[in-house]
């Protein structure tokens, strides 16, 4: 019966690791494997990843176009109009429209877009709200905080 006390790899498919090096009689001794001279016999040595034997790198060949600002502030979108289904009266934060699935947690910041139309009255806090997000919420009856 096989049980886990006795499994066993099947025979020739563990191999010991080739001990180079260790002598004459293990048939890698002397240099090792690794030919007479040259840069690969030395220790550290080995092509790097984009070495193309003296030849100029693709990485230099090809020109260089454009920048990307570390310091970027990537907003999350969100409509007017999205904002309809929070009952009136409720207060509308960056952890309600995560809730809601409004924005991504990807997204640190979110900006308040003018589009759609809304009829409660609703208080946004919100890292960004364009003018005309802002008098469609006034306009409601709403309150928007900085």
């Amino acid at each position: 019966m096989l049980t886990l006390s006795n499994l066993s790899p099947h025979p020739g498919a563990k191999k010991q690791k080739k001990r180079v090096g260790r002598g004459q009689g293990t048939g890698q001794g002397c240099n090792a494997g690794r030919g007479m001279k040259g840069y690969k016999s030395r220790s550290g040595s080995g092509i790097k990843v984009g070495f193309e034997g003296g030849q100029m790198p693709l990485q230099r060949r090809l020109p260089k176009r454009g920048f990307s600002n570390p310091f970027r502030k990537q907003y999350a979108i969100v409509n007017v109009q999205d904002l309809e289904r929070f009952a009136a009266g409720t207060k509308v934060d960056r952890q309600m429209l995560l809730d809601a699935g409004l924005v991504s947690k990807k997204c640190a910041l979110v900006k308040l877009l003018g589009n759609g139309e809304i009829k409660n009255a609703l208080t946004v806090a919100l890292d960004k709200v364009s003018d005309s997000a802002r008098q469609k919420i006034e306009a409601a009856g709403g309150k928007v905080e900085a």
